[in-house]
């Protein structure tokens, strides 16, 4: 029997990460430790199911701990190294832009100077096998018109705060790759989406404030373009990536499904009005409402908002053999019914660490849902 390689994941209890780590346990050829910080945005339920698992070891801290993630290379020699580890989402940014400095920057230099003076230190040939797999966004790249699509090729043009500290983030990794030879590939994804998604994202966020009744807001107009890549798709490109991918190589991965913000949001409602009709929903019954349309509200634009992104992943598909094996509307039947098959995922999410900080420090949300009413 194979002995399992050992890799370090971080961000492993967000969103991609959660789905990450299960497919790299499912697999059977990792042994993986997950380096989280456990902020808002992750949920230890994600993974207690692998918790005592001898291919599975979950380590609390930060990645701007230099000694302990030094530590972690040391005590555990992994072969490779898939950076997920970020704060995400856009209007926290423009909020408060000095997270993501600290996380997606200075986080970002702290694992790669770790993972430079333990590879200095590998044997040669472990030293050729060695990957640090860097995973980004395409909002680095700006907003697109009406046509067009991002490429490996595409020049930098970050609009928020968040994607101006994931660009930072890919530009050392490329700069650790050309000044020192560390061998690293950046991966840049289109918007995710699928089970264990956080509702501070728009798919998530609405299915479950349309199944609380709440509303709906969209911002703007809901013109808004985004290309919806399946997690389990985009997790699969990671790998490969990892696996085949040669060092110094950068990778744009997308779903191949670009949809108005607006249509999105009535695709999952016709969706919900199919599963769970609101009269079959014990606390919606009494309020009347026919159709989860009917709480959709438009709401002041978000400042800066791009207007379109979407990928063309021609070189994984032709490089690695990478293609998206599911369709928008197979994937999206598939998210809802997660949410709908796990509510002790979703109330403690609502309740807990997340919930709590939502109530003190999103005020946006607030606000749009009374500008809405």
């Amino acid at each position: 029997m194979t002995e399992k390689q050992t890799v370090l994941v971080t961000g492993g209890s967000g969103f991609i990460g959660t789905n990450f780590v299960r497919l790299l346990v499912q697999s059977g050829e990792y042994r993986v430790v997950n380096l989280d910080a456990l902020t808002y945005a992750a949920n230890s339920l994600s993974l207690a199911d692998l918790e005592g698992s001898p291919n599975y070891v979950f380590v609390k801290g930060n990645i701007t701990d230099r000694e302990l993630v030094s530590s972690l290379f040391a005590k555990y020699q992994p072969v490779g190294v898939f950076h997920l580890a970020a704060e995400s989402h856009v209007d926290r940014s423009i909020t408060n832009a000095e997270d993501f400095v600290q996380t997606n920057v200075i986080g970002t230099f702290t694992m790669l100077e770790a993972a430079r003076v333990y590879w200095n230190n590998l044997p040669e040939d472990q030293k050729n096998t060695f990957r640090f797999l860097h995973v980004s966004t395409d909002e680095v790249f700006g907003s697109l018109g009406a046509d067009g699509y991002f490429t490996e090729e595409t020049a930098y043009a970050p609009n928020s705060p968040y994607s101006a500290s994931k660009a930072s983030s890919d530009h050392f990794v490329r700069a650790f790759h050309h000044t020192y030879g560390l061998p690293t590939v950046i991966t840049n994804c289109s918007n995710n989406y699928g089970p264990y998604q956080f509702p501070e994202k728009l798919i998530p966020l609405m299915i479950m404030n349309a199944l609380s009744g709440k509303l709906l807001p969209v911002y703007g107009d809901g013109s808004n373009v985004r290309d919806w890549l399946y997690v389990g798709d985009h997790c699969n490109a990671i790998k490969l990536a990892f696996e085949k991918g040669p060092p110094g190589e950068v990778y744009v991965v997308g779903g191949n499904n670009e949809q108005k913000n607006l249509n999105l949001v009535h695709q999952i409602c016709s969706i919900l009005d199919e599963v769970a009709p609101p009269d079959e929903i014990q606390q919606l019954r009494e309020t009347g409402l026919k159709s989860y349309k009917d709480l959709i509200r438009f709401v002041t634009d978000r400042p800066g908002h791009d207007q379109r992104y979407a990928i063309d992943s021609a070189k994984i598909r032709r490089e690695l053999g990478w293609q998206a094996e599911v369709g928008f509307e197979a994937g999206i039947r598939r998210t809802v019914d997660w949410y709908l098959s796990n509510p002790d995922w979703v109330d403690q999410v609502s309740s807990g660490a997340y919930g709590e900080w939502i109530k003190k420090n999103y005020a946006w949300r607030a606000d749009a849902q009374q500008e809405a009413k």
